[in-house]
């Protein structure tokens, strides 16, 4: 059955329009959905018994499941849902001063194999629709009683590997009359798929393009990261540039600092040199542990030497806070133990 959280509005109407009903009923199905957050059409009382029994027989909810919860001493909880056909993904909502962000997944599995992520060890097994990458936003949102602010696309999976329906869902997430998150708080996070950096930079959405960097030469980049074999620093530097001339937006690049390995002041240098002229933030990353992983978190005092020569050489950088640091907190961990 249909997942009727998988159209954005304009799509709504039009499969409004070809069931015989009226345009405007679809933007009240969609203030339902994501302004009030029911889990049935029958809750959706100002529509027709007729209209609710019609949509009932054409269209699913797809609710989700918990799974499994692990809520941290610093307020952190991950999530395991239940997405409905056998499999699991994980959500992780973490509470800041400024309010909720939820990371989120877009795939079951990740077919990118960082050698520093848990989520290596998920096979991939398919993409997640926009319903099902939307969802993950309402269960959380259900389960706690409160309004996300900022969402992240840096669960499982990588998002430009599943374009269309992240790009579908956060029109969904964006939209007034949807969930009504603004763009700017909206991160995309991604490996470094060059073709579909120039092609979001198309988009007009005016959400936050996330870089997983994490080295600083081709040669450590390709052992981390296998991805960087086909598209190489230079390759994605330069669509980073041309994706801040075409959008005027600031791209963060996340740098996972792992013990000697890439923590030095020689990486710091290159870092740098990489960056210079470009409009951008370094969110330096304290790497998880992960089971039979090969990379330790570099020393405090080294991530702060990092975060001070960037920061000296005019390359805004900050260290990310830990938090989960009591749970599983890398991601995919929680699903790995789950399997």
């Amino acid at each position: 059955m249909k997942n009727i959280k998988d159209y954005d509005l304009i799509e709504l109407k039009q499969e409004f329009i070809e069931m015989g009903e009226k345009p405007f009923r679809a933007e009240q199905v969609f203030k339902w959905l994501y302004e009030a957050k029911v889990a049935s059409f029958d809750d959706m009382t100002n529509l027709s018994l007729e209209l609710r029994e019609k949509l009932k027989q054409n269209y699913g909810m797809h609710n989700f499941n918990i799974l499994r919860k692990q809520e941290s001493s610093d307020g952190t909880i991950k999530y395991l849902f239940d997405v409905l056909d056998g499999n699991a993904i994980e959500s992780v909502l973490m509470s800041y001063h400024h309010g909720y962000s939820l990371c989120i997944s877009t795939q079951i599995g990740c077919k990118m194999g960082c050698k520093f992520c848990a989520s290596t060890g998920i096979k991939f097994i398919r993409d997640l629709t926009s319903g099902e990458i939307v969802e993950q936003i309402l269960a959380v949102e259900r389960d706690n009683n409160i309004r996300i602010s900022n969402v992240v696309f840096m669960g499982i999976g990588e998002p430009l590997d599943n374009y269309d329906n992240v790009v579908n869902a956060i029109r969904i997430i964006n939209n007034q009359k949807g969930i009504n998150i603004g763009a700017r708080h909206i991160s995309i996070s991604t490996s470094g798929l060059v073709p579909k950096i120039y092609q979001l930079a198309e988009e007009n959405i005016q959400c936050t393009l996330s870089i997983s960097l994490h080295a600083t030469t081709d040669e450590k980049r390709s052992e981390m990261m296998p991805v960087n074999n086909r598209y190489n620093i230079a390759e994605l530097l330069q669509a980073c540039r041309d994706y801040i001339e075409k959008t005027n937006r600031r791209i963060s690049f996340e740098y996972a600092l792992a013990k000697d390995n890439n923590d030095n002041l020689e990486d710091a240098k290159r870092l740098v040199k990489l960056l210079k002229g470009l409009i951008c933030h370094v969110n330096l990353i304290p790497i998880n542990k992960i089971e039979n992983g090969d990379y330790v978190k570099s020393s405090n005092e080294n991530i702060m030497k990092f975060r001070d020569y960037l920061n000296d050489h005019g390359i805004v950088a900050t260290i990310r806070r830990e938090l989960g640091s009591d749970i599983d907190a890398a991601c995919g961990q929680l699903r790995r133990k789950n399997l």
